[in-house]
Protein backbone atom coordinates (compact mmCIF):
# COMPACT_ATOMS: atom_id res chain seq x y z
CA UNK A 1 0.00 0.00 0.00
CA UNK A 2 2.34 2.15 0.94
CA UNK A 3 4.59 2.04 -2.64
CA UNK A 4 1.55 2.29 -4.50
CA UNK A 5 1.17 6.05 -2.77
CA UNK A 6 4.80 6.79 -3.42
CA UNK A 7 4.47 6.07 -7.04
CA UNK A 8 1.17 7.89 -6.88
CA UNK A 9 2.81 11.04 -5.61
CA UNK A 10 5.64 11.34 -7.96
CA UNK A 11 3.97 10.54 -11.18
CA UNK A 12 1.42 13.74 -9.55
CA UNK A 13 2.29 17.16 -10.82
CA UNK A 14 3.98 18.83 -7.32
CA UNK A 15 2.57 23.13 -6.37
CA UNK A 16 4.67 25.42 -7.34
CA UNK A 17 5.93 25.83 -3.84
CA UNK A 18 7.24 21.96 -3.45
CA UNK A 19 9.54 22.27 -6.81
CA UNK A 20 13.04 23.80 -6.75
CA UNK A 21 12.94 28.03 -5.60
CA UNK A 22 15.54 28.79 -8.04
CA UNK A 23 13.54 27.54 -11.20
CA UNK A 24 10.38 29.36 -9.88
CA UNK A 25 12.96 32.75 -9.31
CA UNK A 26 14.06 32.03 -13.18
CA UNK A 27 10.15 31.81 -14.27
CA UNK A 28 9.76 35.24 -12.77
CA UNK A 29 12.48 36.98 -13.97
CA UNK A 30 12.06 35.75 -17.25
CA UNK A 31 8.37 37.02 -16.83
CA UNK A 32 9.04 40.12 -15.47
CA UNK A 33 11.25 40.85 -19.16
CA UNK A 34 8.73 39.85 -21.24
CA UNK A 35 6.45 41.99 -19.44
CA UNK A 36 8.69 44.83 -19.25
CA UNK A 37 9.35 44.45 -23.09
CA UNK A 38 5.29 44.62 -23.86
CA UNK A 39 5.19 47.87 -21.39
CA UNK A 40 7.73 49.87 -23.04
CA UNK A 41 5.56 49.03 -26.63
CA UNK A 42 2.18 50.22 -24.92
CA UNK A 43 4.73 53.72 -23.67
CA UNK A 44 5.62 53.78 -27.01
CA UNK A 45 2.60 54.38 -28.23
CA UNK A 46 0.55 56.47 -25.63
CA UNK A 47 3.18 58.87 -25.38
CA UNK A 48 2.60 61.78 -27.74
CA UNK A 49 6.07 63.19 -27.67
CA UNK A 50 6.51 67.24 -28.27
CA UNK A 51 8.73 68.64 -31.24
CA UNK A 52 11.56 71.23 -31.68
CA UNK A 53 10.90 73.12 -34.67
CA UNK A 54 14.18 74.55 -36.89
CA UNK A 55 14.29 78.01 -37.74
CA UNK A 56 15.82 79.63 -40.18
CA UNK A 57 18.45 80.83 -38.13
CA UNK A 58 19.47 77.18 -37.54
CA UNK A 59 17.81 77.39 -33.93
CA UNK A 60 15.54 74.90 -32.09
CA UNK A 61 11.93 76.47 -30.64
CA UNK A 62 9.24 74.49 -29.04
CA UNK A 63 5.99 76.12 -27.72
CA UNK A 64 4.67 76.47 -24.64
CA UNK A 65 2.17 73.53 -24.95
CA UNK A 66 5.17 71.29 -25.97
CA UNK A 67 7.13 72.34 -23.09
CA UNK A 68 4.39 70.87 -20.42
CA UNK A 69 4.29 67.79 -22.27
CA UNK A 70 8.17 66.80 -21.94
CA UNK A 71 7.27 65.35 -18.70
CA UNK A 72 4.38 63.33 -20.29
CA UNK A 73 6.77 60.22 -20.91
CA UNK A 74 7.49 60.09 -17.38
CA UNK A 75 3.78 60.52 -16.19
CA UNK A 76 2.94 57.34 -18.80
CA UNK A 77 5.95 55.36 -17.35
CA UNK A 78 4.80 55.96 -13.73
CA UNK A 79 1.08 54.74 -14.35
CA UNK A 80 2.33 51.76 -16.43
CA UNK A 81 4.65 50.94 -13.79
CA UNK A 82 1.80 51.17 -11.04
CA UNK A 83 -0.16 48.39 -13.08
CA UNK A 84 2.28 46.02 -14.29
CA UNK A 85 3.75 46.17 -10.69
CA UNK A 86 0.78 45.21 -8.76
CA UNK A 87 -0.11 42.42 -11.48
CA UNK A 88 3.48 41.16 -11.01
CA UNK A 89 3.23 41.57 -6.65
CA UNK A 90 0.01 39.26 -7.31
CA UNK A 91 1.38 36.66 -8.85
CA UNK A 92 4.72 36.78 -6.81
CA UNK A 93 2.57 36.23 -3.47
CA UNK A 94 0.69 33.47 -5.59
CA UNK A 95 3.87 31.50 -6.60
CA UNK A 96 6.05 32.03 -3.34
CA UNK A 97 3.46 33.22 -0.07
CA UNK A 98 4.87 29.76 1.32
CA UNK A 99 8.33 31.06 1.33
CA UNK A 100 7.31 34.01 3.90
CA UNK A 101 9.40 37.14 3.80
CA UNK A 102 11.32 36.93 0.68
CA UNK A 103 8.40 36.82 -1.01
CA UNK A 104 8.39 40.80 -0.65
CA UNK A 105 11.65 40.95 -1.94
CA UNK A 106 10.90 38.82 -4.49
CA UNK A 107 8.36 40.91 -5.52
CA UNK A 108 10.07 44.14 -5.39
CA UNK A 109 13.26 42.48 -7.62
CA UNK A 110 10.07 41.80 -10.22
CA UNK A 111 8.63 44.94 -10.33
CA UNK A 112 12.21 46.65 -11.35
CA UNK A 113 13.25 43.85 -13.71
CA UNK A 114 10.33 45.01 -15.61
CA UNK A 115 10.74 48.99 -14.83
CA UNK A 116 14.43 48.41 -16.29
CA UNK A 117 13.41 46.42 -19.42
CA UNK A 118 10.86 48.64 -20.35
CA UNK A 119 12.90 52.00 -19.67
CA UNK A 120 15.56 50.46 -22.08
CA UNK A 121 13.53 49.12 -24.56
CA UNK A 122 11.58 51.98 -24.73
CA UNK A 123 14.49 54.20 -25.61
CA UNK A 124 15.17 51.46 -28.54
CA UNK A 125 11.37 52.30 -29.44
CA UNK A 126 12.10 55.84 -29.43
CA UNK A 127 13.04 58.04 -32.30
CA UNK A 128 16.60 57.64 -31.66
CA UNK A 129 19.35 60.45 -30.28
CA UNK A 130 18.25 63.76 -30.20
CA UNK A 131 21.65 65.73 -30.63
CA UNK A 132 22.25 63.59 -33.81
CA UNK A 133 18.71 63.85 -35.28
CA UNK A 134 18.79 67.99 -33.99
CA UNK A 135 22.31 68.45 -36.01
CA UNK A 136 21.16 67.01 -39.14
CA UNK A 137 17.83 68.77 -39.01
CA UNK A 138 17.24 71.62 -41.58
CA UNK A 139 15.22 74.50 -41.06
CA UNK A 140 11.72 73.86 -40.98
CA UNK A 141 11.92 70.13 -39.93
CA UNK A 142 10.51 69.09 -36.40
CA UNK A 143 12.17 67.31 -34.52
CA UNK A 144 10.95 65.11 -31.81
CA UNK A 145 12.04 64.78 -28.34
CA UNK A 146 13.31 61.32 -27.40
CA UNK A 147 11.68 58.98 -25.44
CA UNK A 148 13.55 58.11 -22.45
CA UNK A 149 12.45 58.90 -18.59
CA UNK A 150 13.60 62.08 -17.36
CA UNK A 151 12.96 61.41 -13.35
CA UNK A 152 15.07 57.85 -12.25
CA UNK A 153 12.41 58.27 -9.33
CA UNK A 154 9.60 57.12 -11.44
CA UNK A 155 11.53 53.58 -11.64
CA UNK A 156 10.94 52.80 -8.31
CA UNK A 157 7.20 52.78 -8.30
CA UNK A 158 7.35 49.57 -10.13
CA UNK A 159 9.31 48.18 -6.97
CA UNK A 160 6.18 50.01 -4.71
CA UNK A 161 3.63 48.45 -7.00
CA UNK A 162 4.88 45.00 -7.01
CA UNK A 163 5.03 45.03 -3.16
CA UNK A 164 1.65 46.65 -1.92
CA UNK A 165 -0.21 43.48 -3.12
CA UNK A 166 2.28 41.42 -0.99
CA UNK A 167 2.36 43.93 1.98
CA UNK A 168 -1.56 43.61 1.69
CA UNK A 169 -2.11 40.12 1.56
CA UNK A 170 0.17 39.12 4.13
CA UNK A 171 -1.28 41.57 6.78
CA UNK A 172 -5.28 41.29 5.82
CA UNK A 173 -4.93 37.19 5.12
CA UNK A 174 -5.69 34.95 8.07
CA UNK A 175 -3.03 34.54 10.55
CA UNK A 176 -1.35 31.18 11.25
CA UNK A 177 -1.17 31.94 14.99
CA UNK A 178 -4.97 31.83 15.34
CA UNK A 179 -5.53 27.90 13.76
CA UNK A 180 -5.85 25.03 15.33
CA UNK A 181 -1.75 24.68 15.90
CA UNK A 182 -2.35 27.35 18.45
CA UNK A 183 -4.87 25.60 20.55
CA UNK A 184 -2.82 22.35 20.74
CA UNK A 185 -0.10 24.53 21.28
CA UNK A 186 -1.67 26.20 24.53
CA UNK A 187 -4.34 23.65 25.56
CA UNK A 188 -6.64 24.39 27.69
CA UNK A 189 -6.10 22.67 31.23
CA UNK A 190 -8.86 21.25 32.99
CA UNK A 191 -10.33 21.93 35.80
CA UNK A 192 -9.33 20.01 38.81
CA UNK A 193 -12.83 18.49 40.36
CA UNK A 194 -13.32 19.29 43.85
CA UNK A 195 -14.51 15.59 45.66
CA UNK A 196 -14.90 14.83 49.78
CA UNK A 197 -17.14 15.65 52.06
CA UNK A 198 -17.88 18.53 54.46
CA UNK A 199 -18.02 18.21 58.20
CA UNK A 200 -19.85 19.76 60.69
CA UNK A 201 -16.69 22.60 61.03
CA UNK A 202 -17.15 23.12 57.19
CA UNK A 203 -13.75 21.51 56.74
CA UNK A 204 -13.45 19.84 53.65
CA UNK A 205 -12.09 16.45 53.66
CA UNK A 206 -10.55 13.90 51.13
CA UNK A 207 -12.33 10.21 50.54
CA UNK A 208 -10.16 8.79 52.41
CA UNK A 209 -9.55 10.47 54.83
CA UNK A 210 -11.19 9.88 58.35
CA UNK A 211 -13.21 12.39 60.00
CA UNK A 212 -13.26 13.20 63.34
Amino acid sequence: MSTTVTEEQKGGRQPAYESPVAMWIGVLAGLSVVIGGLSAVFWAMVVDLPTYKIVADGSAVITERGLTQIVASDVWFVITGALVGAGLGLVTWKWFQPLGWPTALLAVGAGLLAGLVCWQVGLLLGPGSFAERLTSAQPGDLVPIPLELRSFSALAVWGFGAITPVLLASSLGPDDEDGPSRRRRHPEEPEAEESGTIDDRGVLTAPDEPTS
